[in-house]
């Protein structure tokens, strides 16, 4: 085979340059076609891809393939057919099926075609343009699926017709007759204001603490959320929020506290709706009271009340930045609690102040120099009168309905705040007086004359058991009692009544002790409270207004607990004998001057012991017997009246306990409550009209309307004035020279009747002057006896005296006022007859008009004998 000759170094293979000189023409060419084409055009046979005819190296093609076309510049190229247009989402779904369609499993990749790479720029505006298809892809599906989720979230978020009727929780108060605040109701302590009403200073510091362009955006503060977002995600889960008042006033009021992505979201769409429904002064309305400040405080108003004892309106600067400060965090900048951290946080706000030129530099300089003034921590409003709030509360909500629990209203009640502490008092006074005559307080001694514990299962709360002392827990400050078979604790902490020395458990009573006790709640729980003395009950009432100034249920009064001046049932003794005596005065069948049956003997089968039974048997005026309370003459008068016209007028004043028309009425047998007669006898002193007692007069609503309260009936005339006067005269003869001679300390005219019941279980004082009249109750819950030397003068007489004497210090003493039809006579004292002229003996007695005796009294003859004898010797 011949060689090729030999080449000159450097110098190319024959028919190389025709070649080189080809080559360039064809890469210019394909430099100016587009590259979607080069894959289709054919080559020349001279440059044929992949395969060249001829040259070194190469194969020929498969047999199986068609030769290779090869292209000539010279020749021109048939314009391929045109393609069918394709609407633009066919193209779009054919460009991305392209770009990504996956290689098939077990296959490699096509080998690249020999030959030059398209141009860079080629190549870049391919990729650019694959990558703007697929972000535009990519959004259009991120907007599509934004809009959905927007749309689930949107169907589920809660509407914001609350806000735009904003009714939050809110306090209820209760007043005295003076706007003295004697209790609150509440789920949140909360009173509303109108943003009207807030002083800028506090609207301002709340914006330079929590929200500075709140009037500049549109509910978001973007710059904040977008770190708290970064914080968040380097968290993985939602710690922090850049909430805008606008964002806080949804969490707090339409949503949670949750700390959640999905909460987040809910937030910022509900944010974005009020700020298009409400105004910016409206949101900042919402914000300022429904804020929590700590302390069971909600809102601005609350809040300056408590930490300041004064209202919003009149905060200062200092005072409001204080204020804004604690809601960033109430537990840890209380001035309460943490005095430094709330100084420091309030120069934070006022600082932020001073930098957003909310107010001059001046006035926050002085208002960091001012130190921080609290009010006293305020003392609990429902110690005063717990017994009043129950039954206030019941009259608001029968007012209001189910709104009552919403708060915001204000109750005003007759209780006169200085004369129900008197009554208090009294009572307190009194039972711990008879704690001390019994020996009632500690320390306690074992005793032989003890009476035996009880024994068996306890079940019953409301029982006093006698327990026996087991142990003592000086630490705990706790007395063990045994209680039959239950086993119990008595905190001695809460007994002060028994425990004025406060003496330790060990030092309280001894081991053995039998005392006397009642479960606090569930005998199941071991809660035990000492139940050693009797209890009290005190009403009070103004004649004239027949409004209740003062309302004692019991030693201890408790919200909710039992209040026996209204609900206890108990025999009133001797005092109903004033609707015996007057009753028969308004009949016209009794006069004071009325001899009246004192012998038992004289009453068929019926005989009551007498109160004073060294008071001999003969007859006595009514006078004198009602003012010695004689049983006998009471069943007497009864028994002249007849006891079916005793209990239509009982109803007549007031009376709506069950009383049956026998003749153990006339000695107090059945049961009342010290209401009842409070009133009763209130219609003595108001000259013979009854009118049901008002303890709530007035309710008005969280807008300030008065709401309508039941109609209250209109006082209604039982007796005329001049039998009520002459009733009055006989019971101001109890207090003058009957039973009730204590009461004459007072210093003022005072009438009112004792009672004591069999056994003395039940003591009793019901009296009035020309200003107040009052009923006091003492005795035990199950009816002990009080013992046997007690009685209405020792057990309730004394809290009527040391209440009367609060009720009218400072009072001028005034006389109950004689009516017309008002007859005073000298009669004769035995007989009850007229006297006769100059008789030494003659007393005055009051008479209604028409009911004066008729016949002189007639002189004992052996009196005349007997000065007849004087007269004979002396001569």
């Amino acid at each position: 085979m011949a060689s090729d000759p030999p080449r000159k170094p450097g110098a190319l293979p024959e028919g190389a340059g025709e070649r080189a000189t080809g080559d360039r023409a064809a890469a210019a060419v394909e430099r100016t076609l587009p590259y979607e084409l080069e894959r289709t055009l054919p080559y020349e046979a001279g440059r044929s891809l992949p395969y060249e005819a001829g040259a070194e190296g190469s194969a020929p093609p498969p047999s199986d393939r068609a030769p290779t076309r090869v292209w000539s510049p010279q020749r021109p190229v048939a314009a391929p057919p045109a393609a069918p247009a394709r609407p633009p989402w066919a193209r779009l779904g054919a460009a991305l099926r392209a770009a990504f369609r996956p290689t098939p499993r077990g296959a490699g990749p096509e080998p690249p075609a020999a030959g030059p790479r398209p141009p860079r720029r080629a190549r870049l505006l391919r990729w650019a343009r694959r990558l703007a298809i697929a972000f535009a892809c990519l959004l259009a599906a991120g907007s599509v699926a934004f809009f959905l989720v927007v749309r689930r979230y949107e169907r589920d978020l809660p509407t914001t017709a609350e806000l735009k009727d904003y009714n939050p929780p809110q306090v209820t108060r209760f007043l005295a007759r003076d706007g003295t605040v004697i209790g609150e109701l509440f789920t949140e302590r909360r009173t509303l204001v109108p943003v009207t009403e807030i002083p800028p200073v506090m609207s301002l510091a709340a914006l330079a603490a929590e929200d500075a362009r709140f009037y500049q955006h549109d509910g978001f503060n973007y710059l904040g959320m977008l770190r708290a977002l970064l914080v968040n995600l380097r968290s993985a889960e939602a710690r922090q929020g850049g909430s805008t008042i606008t964002q806080q006033v949804v969490k707090n009021v339409l949503l949670t506290h949750e700390r959640t992505l999905d909460r987040k979201m809910r937030e910022l769409l509900l944010a974005r709706r009020i700020e298009q429904e409400l105004t910016k002064d409206q949101i900042l309305e919402l914000y300022l009271n429904h804020i929590y400040f700590g302390h069971g405080r909600y809102g601005v108003e609350e809040a300056a009340r408590y930490y300041f004892g004064k209202s919003i309106r009149h905060v200062t600067l200092a005072e409001a930045a204080l204020l804004a400060g604690i809601v960033k965090g109430p537990s840890i900048y209380s001035p309460r609690v943490k005095p430094e951290r709330a100084l420091k946080r309030r120069a934070f706000v006022l600082g932020q102040m001073r930098e957003k030129r909310f107010v001059p530099a001046a006035q926050v300089d002085a208002a960091l120099a001012e130190p921080i003034r609290l009010a006293p921590e305020p003392e609990p409003t429902d110690e005063l009168a717990p017994e009043v709030l129950a039954e206030a509360e019941r009259a608001l909500r029968q007012a209001v309905g189910p709104d009552a629990r919403y708060g915001g209203y204000t109750v005003l009640t007759s209780i006169d705040p200085a004369l129900q502490a008197a009554a208090r008092a009294a009572v307190r006074q009194n039972l711990d007086a008879y704690a001390a005559r019994h020996g009632l307080v500690a320390p306690f001694a074992r005793k032989k004359g003890d009476p035996a514990p009880f024994q068996g299962a306890p079940t019953d709360p409301n029982r006093a058991y006698l327990g026996v002392v087991t142990g003592a827990d000086d630490a705990r400050g706790a007395l063990a009692v045994r209680v039959g078979t239950a086993q119990g604790a008595v905190d001695l902490r809460k007994e002060r009544r028994y425990n004025p020395r406060g003496l330790p458990p060990s030092r309280f009573a001894e081991v053995g002790k039998v005392l006397r006790v009642r479960f606090a709640g569930a005998p199941a729980s071991g809660a035990l409270r000492l139940d050693l003395g009797p209890q009290g009950a005190l009403v009070a009432i103004d004649p004239r207004t027949r409004e209740i100034l003062a309302l004692v249920g019991g030693y201890e009064g408790a919200r909710g607990g039992f209040d026996r001046a209204s609900h206890a049932h108990r025999q009133p003794g001797s005092t109903f004998k004033a609707f015996v005596y007057g009753y028969g005065i308004h009949a016209r069948k009794l006069t004071p001057a009325s001899m009246l049956e004192t012998d038992p003997a004289a009453l068929d089968g019926y005989r009551p012991g007498n109160h004073d039974e060294g008071a001999g048997q003969r007859p006595k005026r009514l006078r004198e017997a009602f003012a010695q309370s004689v049983n006998v003459a009471a069943v007497s008068a009864l028994r002249a009246v007849g006891p079916e016209a005793v209990v239509a007028w009982a109803r007549e004043l007031g009376i709506r306990s069950k009383l049956g028309a026998d003749l153990s009425l006339a000695l107090g047998a059945y049961e009342v409550t010290p209401r009842e007669m409070a009133a009763a006898y209130a219609t003595f002193a108001a000259g013979g009209a009854y009118q049901e007692p008002a303890l709530v007069t007035r309710i008005t609503g969280p807008h300030g309307e008065v709401l309508p309260l039941p109609a209250r009936p209109a006082p209604r005339p039982v007796m005329t004035a001049a039998e009520a006067y002459v009733t009055t005269s006989l019971l101001r003869s109890v207090v003058e020279t009957g039973t009730a001679k204590q009461a004459r300390s007072l210093r003022r005219p005072i009438a009112g009747k004792t009672g004591t019941t069999n056994h003395a279980r039940d003591a009793w004082f019901v009296g009035y002057s020309t200003d107040v009249a009052c009923a006091v109750w003492t005795g035990f819950d199950d009816a002990a006896p009080l013992g046997a030397s007690e009685s209405g003068s020792s057990a309730a007489l004394p809290a009527f005296v040391a209440f009367m004497a609060k009720a009218h210090a400072g009072r001028p003493a005034t006389d109950f006022p004689e009516p017309l039809g008002i007859v005073r006579l000298d009669i004769d004292p035995e007989t009850g007859m007229l006297a006769m002229p100059g008789q030494e003996s003659a007393i005055q007695e009051v008479f209604l008009e028409g009911t004066e005796p008729a016949g002189l009294a007639l002189p004992d003859p052996s009196a005349i004998g007997q000065g007849l004898l004087d007269l004979f010797k002396a001569q």
